[in-house]
């Protein structure tokens, strides 16, 4: 879990940090921090009650097997057997709610929504993998292009002041980095990507390598007392990206069922939880004081790995290029499992049970639509910091926020139809009063309303 949070959202925000505040950007950390540990208790308890529905309509099929195979039954048989369903329930108690089973969301919602209700479920996911692959897009090109024209001008590194321009002709008559970008892991959208296994390991050493490089040589500069950041308490006009990142960066909901299901023993399963998250908001933390107070908030790059790509803070030109083109090497073997992810969703949006796809359809269609709005997104901006901050605020307040609080408040009224106001789901949330599910969504349309407001305001003053 401390793996999958911990991702691009992390490298935009000390950014964010520097234009909110230190202050503020703490007290807002700690705050979605400790609302993404409660909606994610929501998703726990939501796979423990789809767990036990599965489980319930096999021991209804196999009891339906049981009773066609037995031809005669007597009266008091017949009545035992009606009995039986409430009788094992409670004999079997919460180990009914067992989570065994990997319940992915897009069946929990089909299991607890109705049908408007999943179309919108698959809405937000569509939307929000769309947001992942415009930051992808746009954070490869950008690193590239920063680095390698530093490289090609015989510069020393990425200075503070110094943005080039994505069509500055850094390799000769190759002008757009994009266009690179897109010929290079396009195409992977129109195949399947399997056996990641061993890829995905090298990319979470390599970028776990990064992020201590960074925090040791920002410490050591600051140590040295050479740090140049003077952060203000609080600056309420970059809290709008910074609700964002934040929200951005604590994202896990949607892969939790992949996560936790394959978990042995889950006895301790809230708490263990709970630990990630301290860990996780002590390396954020961490991450971003060391930035602000290192660096000076106008020299933060959207991507914070690029301000050590320069020589004044790392003499040794390995680890600066390292640093430089780390977000190359990570996010581009996450591109094309994201844009495979979002193929298949659109797939599933307008599948009809027991129909097939045209082959041009299925193979050029979906693929195409699937890959050219981040493409074009990422050809128009490489604001990373607002990328990251709409995709979060919107459709990642979707995912956090507003799903997972449905499908605990509806998976609790069907457990309780099902199974009997007695029953207790042994994964049920710490936070299992109503109020709860209450004020995640107020929280959520809050973020929204906040969000808007502030975009259109921005708009209306320029």
């Amino acid at each position: 879990m401390f793996n999958l949070i911990v991702g691009t959202g992390a490298l935009t925000m000390p950014k964010a940090f520097a234009t909110a505040g230190w202050l503020v950007s703490l007290v807002l950390l700690i705050f979605l921090g400790f609302m993404s540990f409660v909606t994610t208790t929501f998703v726990v308890e939501a796979m423990g009650a789809a767990n036990a529905q599965l489980r319930w309509k096999r021991m209804e099929t196999r009891q339906e097997e049981e009773d066609d195979d037995s031809s005669s039954a007597s009266d008091s048989d017949i009545l035992r057997a009606e009995k039986r369903p409430i009788l094992s329930v409670q004999r079997r108690g919460s180990n009914l709610f067992e989570i065994t089973d990997r319940v992915e969301l897009g069946q929990m919602a089909s299991m607890f929504f109705n049908k408007v209700g999943v179309n919108l479920f698959y809405f937000c996911i569509i939307v929000y993998l769309y947001g992942d692959l415009a930051i992808y897009a746009a954070a490869v090109p950008f690193s590239l292009m920063q680095v390698t024209c530093a490289l090609g001008n015989d510069s020393c590194g990425v200075e503070s002041d110094t943005k080039y321009n994505d069509t500055d002709p850094c390799w000769g008559p190759l002008r757009r980095m994009d266009a690179v970008f897109t010929l290079l892991l396009g195409p992977f959208t129109f195949f399947d990507v399997q056996k990641t296994k061993y890829l995905q390991i090298l990319t979470s050493l390599m970028r776990w390598i990064a992020f201590a490089i960074m925090i040791v040589l920002a410490l050591v500069r600051i140590a040295h007392g050479r740090g140049e950041g003077r952060p203000p308490l609080a600056d309420l006009s970059g809290v709008r990206n910074l609700l964002g990142v934040c929200v951005y960066s604590f994202m896990c909901q949607h892969s939790l069922p992949s996560l936790l299901t394959p978990v042995s023993s889950k006895h301790h399963l809230t708490r263990l939880v709970f630990l990630d998250y301290v860990l996780i908001l002590a390396f954020y933390g961490l991450l971003s004081f060391t930035a602000i107070f290192c660096f000076r908030g106008d020299s933060l790059l959207d991507m914070y790995t690029l301000n050590f790509a320069r020589c004044d803070v790392v003499g040794l030109a390995a680890v600066r290029f390292f640093l430089g083109l780390f977000p190359v090497f990570t996010i581009s073997t996450n591109f094309p499992i994201i844009a495979v992810t979002l193929r298949n969703n659109w797939k599933t949006l307008f599948h009809r049970e027991g129909g097939t796809y045209p082959w041009v359809v299925d193979r050029v269609v979906f693929p195409t639509i699937t890959l050219l709005p981040p493409v074009l997104v990422a050809f128009c901006t490489h604001d990373l910091e607002s990328l990251v901050g709409i995709t979060g605020a919107y459709a990642g307040t979707g995912i956090q926020y507003v799903i997972p609080a449905f499908l605990v408040y509806l998976c609790r009224k069907d457990t309780q139809l099902a199974f009997g106001y007695g029953t207790v789901n042994k994964h049920r949330s710490p936070f299992r009063h109503t109020f709860w599910v209450g004020f995640v969504l107020l929280w959520a349309f809050s973020c929204f309303f906040f969000v808007t407001a502030n975009i259109v305001l921005s708009e209306t003053k320029l």
